[in-house]
């Protein structure tokens, strides 16, 4: 009976420390996943935060970098546009001042003209009408270039031939060089439309005058046209209007003449139209070469925009892998909770956990 006691009590205390030991390992089990699943949640919380700090800090520096770079570009361009504005501001305020004094110059022109019939008396030798002749037209010169202009033009100019122009303008290509001679037929012009004077003695003036101005042209022609150093063509500058609109009205076959000796006839106003023009051609010269530096600029800064534009595809790209990833490591923390959550709900041999501690 003791024996049988004894022997019961054995298999009791063995039961007992067999189920002692499964709750141990049991809970045991519980207690590391739990922690396991604590420490998982933590870590991948930690490094969401982490990640999306540095996200942020990353863009906040590059849209900083960004912002810094723009707002030099866009000083240095401004910068640019100021002064080339200001330049070309300053050429329109300079050709309206060349225009004012040219107004002034014509009107003093106009009294001029007004009075070459009184000067007739005082220009009576081809020295002192040649005199007149050269500073009337470096008076024009002045008025419509301003005053010692070389590199526009030059009074008394040595050809390479070893001639003397009166002027030599230095008008944009394709003209180059254009000499500018003046020339002052008074001598038989005043006895042409002189009528007291007899129609046979007139009639012969003309003739003479006829040859004058047929001589001056082929005069210039011969000496101020150059093959390969000047214009093709050249200017004879008569200083009376009163000549210039005889020769018009009267002797188209002077003009004629002059226009196949590719030298052309001007009075101080058509002078001025022409120079003026010319004038105008260098301006424009001048502000279309500023236009291309600012189209260059533009240029440049396209080509900068072009650049930032690929970073900032690339970057939007990088940052929607980075989002793409984050949301991956979101859906696989989702599924290992889920799994740590099943195990926690597993049944072992048919008894689930619950069970087990009511049992015990």
């Amino acid at each position: 009976m003791d024996v049988i006691i004894v022997g019961l009590l054995i298999i009791i205390l063995i039961f007992v420390i067999i189920s002692v030991s499964k709750n141990i390992n049991e809970s045991n089990i519980t207690e590391r996943l739990g922690k396991l699943e604590t420490n998982m949640i933590k870590e991948i919380a930690d490094f969401q935060n982490t990640l999306s700090k540095d996200l942020h800090t990353d863009f906040d520096n590059l849209n900083e970098k960004i912002e810094v770079r723009l707002r030099l570009i866009n000083d240095g361009v401004n910068e640019r546009l100021d002064k080339n504005f200001e330049k070309t501001n300053k050429t329109f305020n300079s050709v309206l001042e060349r225009l004012s004094k040219i107004d002034e110059a014509q009107k003093k022109i106009d009294n001029l003209s007004s009075d070459i019939v009184s000067l007739q008396s005082v220009l009576t030798d081809k020295k002192t009408r040649g005199i007149f002749g050269e500073v009337n037209l470096n008076h024009i010169m002045t008025s419509v270039f301003g005053d010692n202009n070389q590199n526009v033009y030059q009074m008394q100019y040595s050809m390479p031939n070893g001639t003397i122009v009166d002027c030599a303008l230095f008008a944009p290509e394709p003209l180059g060089l254009i000499g500018i001679d003046s020339k002052f037929p008074l001598e038989h012009y005043r006895m042409m439309v002189d009528k007291n004077m007899s129609q046979e003695v007139r009639e012969q003036a003309e003739k003479m005058f006829k040859v004058d101005m047929k001589k001056h042209i082929d005069a210039i022609a011969s000496k101020y046209i150059i093959s390969n150093v000047t214009a093709d063509q050249a200017i004879l500058f008569l200083p009376a209007e009163a000549i210039f609109a005889e020769i018009n009205a009267y002797h188209t076959d002077l003009i004629e003449y002059a226009y196949k000796k590719r030298v052309w006839l001007t009075s101080p106003t058509t002078l001025i139209s022409t120079l003026t023009t010319i004038q105008v051609i260098i301006k424009n010269m001048e502000r279309d070469k500023y236009a291309s530096v600012i189209h260059q600029e533009l240029k440049l800064l396209d080509e900068e925009f072009k650049r930032y534009k690929d970073r900032w595809d690339k970057l939007s790209r990088s940052i929607e892998t980075v989002g793409k990833d984050v949301k991956d490591i979101h859906t696989t923390t989702e599924k290992i909770t889920k799994r740590f959550h099943s195990i926690n709900q597993v049944e072992m041999e048919g008894i689930t956990y619950e069970e087990t501690e009511r049992d015990e």
